[in-house]
Parts: C-alpha cells; sequence; structure tokens
C-alpha cells in the first residue's frame, strides 16, 4: 500500500469540535476540511461510530478522512453520544436516540458556511448499520451512502441470534463493548468535568449483553434498524461493500434485491475491514473508488461508476482448508442485476451418504451429533488476521450425516445462496441443524465453502417461534450464506449435516437426534455460467491511504486464534480466543491506551446445561500523571430452561478504586 500526503486541496485539521443537539447534549468531532473551503464550500461526508475518535480509531480515521478531504469534502467523524467524548449517555446499539442524534448531526453540517448543503455519509460495521437506518429516515441534506461491512436485519444475519441460534459473539461481543463503553472522556478535550461526566457513565452502564438476552425472538427489538422492514423507505444511492471472509456479505446481495434507488453491490475476498486494508487479499484501491462514488453523488461528476455493472464480485477458487488465508486466487465478475436471470440451479438429491442427480428411494438416517461437533468452523465474523477461518471439516464431518457427490467432471462456478431443503424429524421439542457445503479434494481434505444455520423452532418464523411435535416429519429450508465460488474437476461435493454447531452456536437445552430422510431432501446449488463481459471489468487502482497518524506500538495485540483444550477426564472442552489488542502511544496527544482480555468457552459433553462462556476484560489510559483503568467480567451459563448472566465492573484513578458494581440476572429459554 502507499501513503499519499499530495493532494489538490490543502487540508486542515480541527482536533474536536462540539455539534450541539436539540436537548443541550454536545457531541465530539474531528473534522479534516479543505482549508478553503469557507470560500470554496465542499460536501460533507459523515462517519458516526461509539469506538472513540480521540484513541480509539484515530489511526484508520486519519487514513481515509484526511484523503477525502484533500479531494475537496469536509470528512467528520463524531462520537456517538455517550461515547469518546461525547457528552449524554449510551444505552445500546442502534437506538431511536442515536438516530435521532444523527438527524441532527446531518442538518447541522448542511447548514455550515463551508458546507455546500450536502451531506453523504460512510461507515464500516456499526457505521454501516447507521447509514442504512439513517438513510431509511431521510434527511434532506443526506445524498447518499457507503456502507460497509453491515446488515439489513438485526436478528436472523447479524451476530447475536444467526438463524435464531444463540451465538458465541452475542457473548463475546457483548463483553467487549462493556469493557469499551467504561472508558472516560479524554480531559484534554473535555476539561475540569471529565471525572463527572465518567462516573456518570460508569453509575448508567450495564453489561450490553442484558436487552440481547432479553429478546431472544425477531420482536419489536431487532425490527427497529433492520431495514429490510421496509426497503422502500431508503430512497438515496447505496453502495454496499464487504467481503466473503466476514459474516455480512450476504447481505449485499439481499440489498441489491431489496432496494429500488440507484445502488452498487461490492464483494471482495476480506475480512471485517476496509477493502484497502483487506485481508485475506487482493486488497484494491478502494478510496479511489469510493471517491468516484462521492464524486458523482455529491458534486454531480460524471465519474462512470454508475455506468458499471450493480453487482461485483471476487469469484474464490479452490483452496485447501486452513486457519488463515493471506490471500485467496480468483478474479472480479460482475452481475448487471441482482437477482441474476444468468444463474441456473442445479438440483442434487441427498441419498444415503450421496448427492445423486435424482433422488432415490426415501430413507431414514437418524444423526445425533457430538455436543462439540463444531470446533473446526472458525469464527462467525473475520478481519483476516490471524486463526479465524474454517480448518479440515473432516473432524466435523465424522459427527455428520455426509452427502457427497462423485467426482466433477469440470468446474463449477456458483455465485449466490445455495439452499438446502430437508424433511427431518427430531425427538425432542427444541433442536437446531447447521449444514455445511464443503469441498472435498482427492486426498480427503474437506474446505468449508459456505453454511447456514436454523434454530428448528423457528423454521416457520423468527418471530413466532413453535417447538417441533417429536416424531413428527416436517420441511425445513436451510439457506446458506451467500458465496462466489469455482470448484475444481475432479474435486466432490459434499454436504453435512449436525443438530450441533459450538462453540459458534449455544448448545439446544436437550441432547436430541434428528433423522434426516434421505431422499426426500435436495440441495439447489445456484451456478453460474462464465460471462466474457468479466474480462472486459475496468481493474481497481492499487491500495492507497491517507496521511498517518504518528503511533509507537509498545506492546502488539494478539493475533486472532482459537486455542482448544480438551480434559479427557472431566470430558471436558474450553476454548480460549484471545482478545488483546496491545497497548500504543499516540505521540501527538501524548496519550498511552491498552485495551483487551480474553474470552472462553468450556462444554462437557453430553450436558448442554453445562455450556458457559466467560470473560475478563481490562482497559486503561495514562498522560503523565493521570491514569485511569477499568476492568469487567461477564459470565453465561444456563440450564435446560433459564440462562444466567453474572457480570461485575470496577474503575480506578490513579491506582485508587472510585466505583464498582455486580449484576446477577436470569432470564427464561425462549425456544433457543
Amino acid at each position: 500500500m502507499t501513503e499519499v500526503r499530495d493532494f489538490p486541496r490543502r487540508v486542515r485539521v480541527v482536533e474536536n469540535l462540539w455539534i450541539p443537539m436539540p436537548d443541550g447534549v454536545r457531541l465530539a468531532a474531528r473534522l479534516w476540511i479543505p482549508e478553503d473551503a469557507e470560500a470554496d464550500p465542499v460536501p460533507a461526508i459523515l462517519e458516526y461510530l461509539p469506538y472513540r475518535k480521540r484513541d480509539g480509531t484515530r489511526y484508520y480515521d486519519s487514513t481515509k478522512h484526511h484523503y477525502f478531504a484533500g479531494h475537496g469534502y469536509a470528512s467528520i467523524r463524531v462520537d456517538i453520544r455517550g461515547t469518546g467524548d461525547s457528552e449524554g449517555l449510551i444505552d445500546d446499539e442502534y437506538t431511536a436516540q442515536e438516530q435521532a442524534d444523527a438527524l441532527a448531526v446531518i442538518a447541522w453540517l448542511a447548514a455550515q458556511p463551508w458546507c455546500t448543503g450536502k451531506v453523504g455519509m460512510t461507515g464500516i460495521s456499526w457505521g454501516g448499520f447507521n447509514g442504512l437506518q439513517v438513510a431509511a429516515l431521510r434527511p434532506p441534506a443526506l445524498a447518499a451512502i457507503i456502507t460497509i461491512g453491515s446488515t439489513d436485519d438485526r436478528y436472523a444475519t447479524d451476530i447475536h441470534y444467526y438463524g435464531g441460534c444463540l451465538t458465541k459473539d452475542n457473548v463475546d461481543w457483548g463483553a467487549v463493548m462493556f469493557s469499551h463503553i467504561s472508558a472516560p472522556p479524554d480531559p484534554e478535550i473535555v476539561g475540569e468535568g471529565w471525572r463527572e461526566q465518567w462516573l456518570a457513565r460508569l453509575r448508567h452502564l450495564r453489561p450490553w449483553v442484558i436487552p440481547w438476552m432479553e429478546h431472544q425472538r425477531r420482536d419489536a427489538y431487532w425490527k427497529h434498524g433492520s431495514v429490510c422492514e421496509g426497503f422502500a423507505r431508503i430512497q438515496i444511492p447505496v453502495y454496499a461493500v464487504n467481503g466473503w471472509a466476514d459474516n455480512y456479505a450476504e447481505s449485499i446481495p439481499r440489498l441489491m434485491a431489496g432496494l429500488a434507488c440507484p445502488r452498487k453491490g461490492l464483494i471482495g475476498p476480506w475480512g471485517h475491514s476496509y477493502p484497502n486494508f483487506g485481508r485475506p487479499g487482493p486488497a484494491i484501491g478502494w478510496l479511489q473508488e469510493a471517491l468516484r462514488w462521492w464524486d458523482h453523488w455529491l458534486k454531480g461528476r460524471e465519474t462512470g461508476i454508475m455506468d458499471e455493472p450493480m453487482l461485483r464480485v471476487w469469484m474464490q477458487e479452490s483452496v485447501p482448508p486452513r486457519a488463515e488465508y493471506k490471500e485467496r486466487t480468483g478474479r472480479w465478475v460482475a452481475e448487471a442485476s441482482w437477482p441474476s436471470p444468468r444463474i441456473q440451479w442445479r438440483r442434487y438429491a441427498l441419498n444415503p451418504g450421496r448427492l445423486d442427480d435424482a433422488p432415490g428411494p426415501e430413507r431414514a438416517l437418524p444423526i445425533r451429533s457430538l455436543l462439540t461437533t463444531g470446533l473446526t468452523a472458525g469464527e462467525l465474523g473475520r478481519y483476516g488476521w490471524g486463526a479465524e477461518f474454517p480448518t479440515d471439516q473432516r473432524e466435523d464431518d465424522g459427527a455428520s450425516l455426509v452427502f457427497l457427490s462423485d467426482p466433477l467432471p469440470e468446474r463449477i462456478e456458483i455465485m449466490g445462496g445455495p439452499v438446502v431443503e430437508l424433511a427431518l424429524a427430531s425427538d425432542r421439542p427444541q433442536g437446531l441443524v447447521a449444514v455445511r457445503l464443503n469441498e472435498v479434494a482427492p486426498d480427503g481434505a474437506s474446505t468449508r465453502v459456505t453454511y447456514g444455520v436454523l434454530n428448528l423452532a423457528h423454521r416457520d418464523s423468527h418471530e413466532f417461534a413453535k417447538p417441533m411435535v417429536p416424531g413428527q416429519c416436517f420441511a425445513v429450508r436451510v439457506k446458506l450464506d451467500d458465496i462466489a465460488h469455482g470448484f475444481a474437476a475432479g474435486n466432490r461435493l459434499a454436504i453435512a449435516v449436525a443438530n450441533a454447531y459450538w462453540p459458534l452456536l449455544w448448545p439446544s437445552p436437550e441432547i436430541g437426534t434428528l433423522t434426516v430422510h434421505a431422499g426426500a431432501s435436495r440441495l439447489e446449488l445456484p451456478v453460474r455460467p462464465p460471462s466474457p463481459d468479466d474480462a472486459m471489468l475496468a481493474p481497481f487502482g492499487p491500495p492507497l491511504w491517507g496521511p498517518e497518524e504518528p503511533v509507537t506500538i509498545q506492546v502488539p495485540g494478539d493475533a486472532s486464534n482459537r486455542i482448544i483444550q480438551r480434559d479427557a477426564l472431566r470430558n471436558e472442552t474450553v476454548v480460549t480466543l484471545p482478545r488483546g489488542y496491545g497497548r500504543r502511544e499516540y505521540t501527538a496527544i501524548d496519550l498511552e491506551a491498552e485495551e483487551g482480555g480474553n474470552v472462553h468457552y468450556s462444554l462437557t459433553e453430553d450436558d448442554p446445561a453445562s455450556a458457559a462462556a466467560w470473560s475478563a476484560f481490562a482497559l486503561e489510559r495514562k498522560r503523565g500523571a493521570w491514569f485511569v483503568r477499568t476492568a469487567t467480567e461477564t459470565r453465561l451459563s444456563c440450564t435446560r430452561t433459564t440462562f444466567r448472566l453474572q457480570a461485575g465492573l470496577k474503575a480506578w484513578e490513579n491506582g485508587t478504586e472510585v466505583f464498582a458494581r455486580t449484576w446477577d440476572l436470569t432470564f427464561p429459554r425462549d425456544n433457543v
């Protein structure tokens, strides 16, 4: 990658400015703006996050916002109310208050003398979510958005209840945010009132996982902020971006199909990151691509971006299974519309042990997976750095029903979301199913290509759960995550079906047996025929970024990893996930920052009620004699009928404890 320091317009950086809200609360912002913007006004680009502009996202903020400002934009990074240096208090993610504040920020930006009155909104993850949500509210000045690493459905395809199943990231991410929000504002920004503001935050803070456990179905809580509830509300142009290595990539085809506004989709091989920093590679010149979008929609320039295909994706090549990939071989392909009329659905029957062109006689096949099936799954969402990817699937295949095709006589490329339709019965009222599409090499190595999961009580609706009638056969449709992948000639397709997928998914209340009716079940594969137009796609430019912030890494962060320990005498398995983000010094503001911890998942085989997740995080900020520290602990455990959450928070100023609180709560299991 290449750092850029010369720009068409000289840039002024405003370290902090205050944006007033209607109720008197002030939001803290950092602004990059052309020096001559008062005389020659520019459009504004807003990024709106809770991750602390002062020290959390400082490095990456500079690399993109300076670039946009240098090309004639007022690029601004705002801390959400109650986070970073902003005043007020925060309760949860994507609240009505957060969205109302965004509307006020956009109106404020549009009214500034240095702004043309047009505003764009951009961001990854949280900033991608709220970009979609704010677009649906239609603020007059908001002219276009770029959403990266987000989803249109906060319930079924976020990190909380994937396919209606409780995920590990619901606990993991809740613990991370519980710690992150406990940090104080910077005294250099907010002044002498920093301590009072910090203590007010601590008194208000509660474990973020609480509301997520209170809402185990797709109720009004999750519908709020899920733009799939009404795609027509979004009428401004949308550019949706992600990578196949991230769990949010499959939302982009839905956005392309559901929206009616001008729209584009881009899916690379990357994890949860900006494409110019994307891993697995190849990374691309994302800032140049984003600039083409902004110039077209905020400045009215003809950049040609809307003359190109609607959906452009990286067609991945067959690879051996590994925990980490630095690069994914492949090529760019594109479709003019989505769903594409070019996709041809190929059907395979699930016959006993086989994928065949035609169904055979119906036969009942029972499966009672080990509770620890899923240890090869990797992470739900991946950043592309470390051991995050699915490893060889043969270990999990041994506890699954596997349906294997003959060796492929020729290469097959798919693009879209495969579907597996199962005729099955259960001997318990509650249960889940995890379905994997693997590619099996001649030597037996098995690579997971995509997968899908379903809480079987949610087979008809994530809102209205319906327990299964033991012994009754019913039809289940499991959509696997969208993917673009080329299966090599000579390799085999495999469908693997299990009724456990831990620690990715919390185990069902009871050990149960599923009976899959082979001959009455099938796979539908979205086959994409090659297109000569793919070779005509313009290449992306090289990865660039703007001027870097001076940062000294005192202690490097942990690489993503999963450490699996098995205790044979206790029949217990523990999975540990390091979450250390390192210690760094921001020399320009004389601030040292450190945070991180570990998350653990434990399970005793043959006892689903033994499942537990626990974490410990610490956070520090230091400048000279000023030193603050917080420590949080979170533990989720269960019985067959309840979940139990135990948590604690402590805070210190200059070595003296200033706050402590604990929680001990139970939640009924609602068909989970």
